[in-house]
């Protein structure tokens, strides 16, 4: 009986350092970031992409806590689902398996009655 050994060429699968958003993600997150500047809603943003999450944060002004976190934890797919909208205390506001459901209790705050 003969064990094969790998050949050079193969690699072990690789856990990646760090979780980030995808392109397609981050046009979604921009798209409706980009509509609540122009409406005079929000300033600024912060990236943060960690070992088990990343973290789009929203703020009203640069030296304030974030408004609102887009958060995205792959480790929680089968469970909690992917992605996830925190509030600025904490509070889980939407949980999904898409992006743009989830976005769209944000985009409940730019529409507004026009007397």
């Amino acid at each position: 009986m003969t064990i094969q050994s790998p050949t050079p060429f193969q690699r072990p699968s690789r856990i990646p350092d760090q979780v980030s958003f995808d392109r397609k993600e981050l046009g979604e997150i921009l798209s409706l970031y980009g509509r609540m500047v122009a409406a005079g809603e929000w300033r600024d943003y912060g990236i943060s992409c960690l070992s088990d999450h990343a973290v789009f944060s929203i703020f009203r002004r640069t030296a304030e806590n974030p408004l609102y976190r887009i958060e995205k934890r792959p480790k929680l797919r089968m469970k909690q689902q992917l992605y996830a909208v925190v509030g600025m205390d904490g509070q889980i506001l939407k949980r999904g398996a898409e992006l743009k459901t989830v976005l769209r209790v944000l985009e409940r705050k730019l529409i507004r009655a026009i007397n």
